[in-house]
């Protein structure tokens, strides 16, 4: 065992000590003016109760530094949870202030749980009725979808809908105003709850009896033992210790208690970010065939009453290329398009090819590549060409797209006219038909090789495809992913335990107990392992060592 220095005043009552995070080391302040006196001791010291190996005692010095520095102000036990409001209203920021105008009443009625739990259950219900009702919708599909005449449910109709702004769930009044009451119960439990539960557990709580230590979930008594050594111990294992006169108080985890005020805080982020999204974003979808261009502001528009247009949306955008990867089996694996941006003078100030999961972000908006579509067939007809021939989309069952166009062959001006079908399920393959409706082969774009169709010879030039964009201007994106973070990490921080000991001088033993918010069933066995460490005090000295730590 290494030498203990500690400063105690011999002249004055003993008063509170704290123990830092140095090892081996406990530091008492005293009154007057530095007085500093040397004096070696002796005492014989045996190792842990547990520690059977090793027999022999040793005789060990310590050298005790007695000063007379001014020790820092503690709460002494007693003074009240009055006493210690009164010493804090000064501090309070001017949130507390404002809160503290409310009556206590409506503060206590936010701060209900069962009422915040039916908040959360409603704003549940409403986002999940969000997704089950289209948004954004004109009026004539709800009033198509939700007919008087066949209401959903037996009461559902339009009505519903259009009057509580179901159409636009996440920025109606109801959803908003439910979101509202939520965050004003958050910040109540905090007020009410959290904050005086981190002030309580911050507070110096020394016991001055061993039957109120018994008391604790866990409580020991050491026969022979220095409660200066158990906090050396303590320290040791990242307690902060503290010791007035023969009592001594540690805990950890303090963290534990101040994470239920990160989770409401983080949550109110959320719910911060999400109303901003829903009110002040912009959205938009166009899909535009390669070479042409589009102007952002065209495509977005608003989706609620936060929506401020910005200069970006002047940006001009042009579609370089769109072109798909395909899988082994011919099944399209990704989209891909380049892109370029242009200021109103006609600079290009951005180019890049995104894909699925890659957008471009530029100028607070990002573009998606969320769909294609086939846009023309480019074809050369008996030598003459090329011909730019649109593609259709054909409705077929499933999810599988299926584009088709028409070449005419003859007389166009017949009453009825004939021609070649073709047919696409991708840019890779053209599948032509004759006259007569039969198969007549299949062609790739590029390939450059003719095909005789009913006498006209037809060559596949090009497949022209068009990009499927979604634009989005959304403010409260980065404030809800601080938000989700927030709440992770602080849900984690809030798992650790919020662990507090007591500890009592009473003669020559020492009586030990302690509690947990959590973690309860491996708590006695830390505490058992800790007092193993912890010396004993045997022969002569035992007197002396005592009556140096008893005050």
């Amino acid at each position: 065992m290494e030498s203990l220095n500690t400063f105690i005043n011999p002249l004055n009552p003993p008063s509170t000590r704290r123990i830092p995070l140095k090892p081996f080391q406990i530091h008492h302040y005293p009154k007057t003016t530095q007085r500093n006196l040397s004096s070696p001791i002796s005492c014989k010291l045996k190792s842990s109760q547990n520690d059977t190996t090793k027999g022999s005692t040793k005789l060990i010095s310590q050298k005790i530094l007695l000063s007379e520095n001014m020790p820092p102000p503690l709460a002494e036990e007693g003074d009240g949870v009055e006493a210690e409001k009164s010493s804090e209203n000064g501090k309070n920021g001017a949130v507390g202030m404002w809160l503290k105008r409310f009556p206590r009443r409506v503060l206590s009625v936010l701060a209900n749980l069962p009422l915040a739990i039916g908040e959360m259950a409603t704003v549940a219900a409403l986002m999940a009725l969000g997704t089950v009702i289209d948004q954004g919708e004109a009026p004539d599909y709800y009033f198509q979808r939700y007919p008087e005449d066949n209401p959903a449910l037996g009461f559902f109709t339009w009505r519903w809908v259009l009057t509580l702004g179901f159409d636009h769930m996440f920025s109606s009044p109801i959803f908003l105003g439910t979101l509202a009451l939520l965050g004003a119960s958050l910040m109540a439990c905090t007020y009410t709850t959290q904050i005086p539960l981190v002030k309580v557990a911050r507070r110096w709580n020394f016991l001055q009896s061993t039957k109120a230590i018994r008391k604790q979930e866990f409580s020991e008594r050491l026969s022979r033992a220095s409660v200066r050594d158990l906090g050396i111990i303590l320290m040791g294992s990242g307690y902060e210790v503290f010791l007035k006169g023969p009592s001594l108080y540690a805990f950890k985890g303090l963290a534990g208690r101040f994470a239920p005020i990160g989770v409401h805080l983080a949550m109110l982020l959320i719910m911060v970010g999400g109303t901003l999204s829903a009110t002040g974003s912009f959205k938009g979808s166009v899909t535009v065939p390669q070479g042409l261009n589009f102007v952002v502001g065209d495509v977005l528009g608003p989706t609620g009453f936060l929506s401020n247009p910005s200069e970006a949306f002047n940006t001009e955008v042009h579609v370089n290329r769109f072109y798909m990867d395909f899988y082994d089996s011919g099944e399209v694996s990704q989209f891909h398009t380049d892109l370029s941006l242009f200021d109103l003078g006609g600079k290009e100030v951005m180019s890049k090819t995104i894909s699925v999961n890659d957008p471009l972000r530029y100028g607070g908006f990002t573009i998606y590549q969320t769909d294609w579509s086939f846009s023309a067939l480019q074809v050369l007809k008996d030598g003459e060409g090329p011909f730019n021939l649109p593609m259709a989309p054909l409705k077929i069952n499933g999810d599988k797209k299926l584009f088709g166009t028409f070449l005419p062959v003859g007389d166009s001006d017949a009453s009825s006219v004939k021609g070649i079908s073709m047919l696409a399920r991708d840019l890779q393959s053209i599948v032509l038909y004759d006259q007569d409706g039969k198969f007549a082969g299949v062609r790739r774009p590029n390939s450059k090789l003719p095909i005789d169709v009913g006498g006209t010879k037809v060559v596949i030039v090009d497949a022209i495809g068009s990009t499927g964009l979604d634009l989005k201007i959304d403010p409260g994106v980065p404030i809800v992913y601080a938000g989700f973070g927030a709440l992770m990490l602080t849900t984690c921080i809030s798992y650790l335990s919020h662990t507090q000991v007591w500890a009592l001088q009473d003669g020559t033993a020492v009586v030990v107990g302690g509690k947990t918010n959590r973690a309860k069933a491996e708590f006695p066995e830390e505490m058992n392992r800790l007092l193993d460490r912890v010396p004993e005090i045997v022969g002569q000295s035992t007197s002396e060592h005592s009556e140096d730590h008893g005050g």
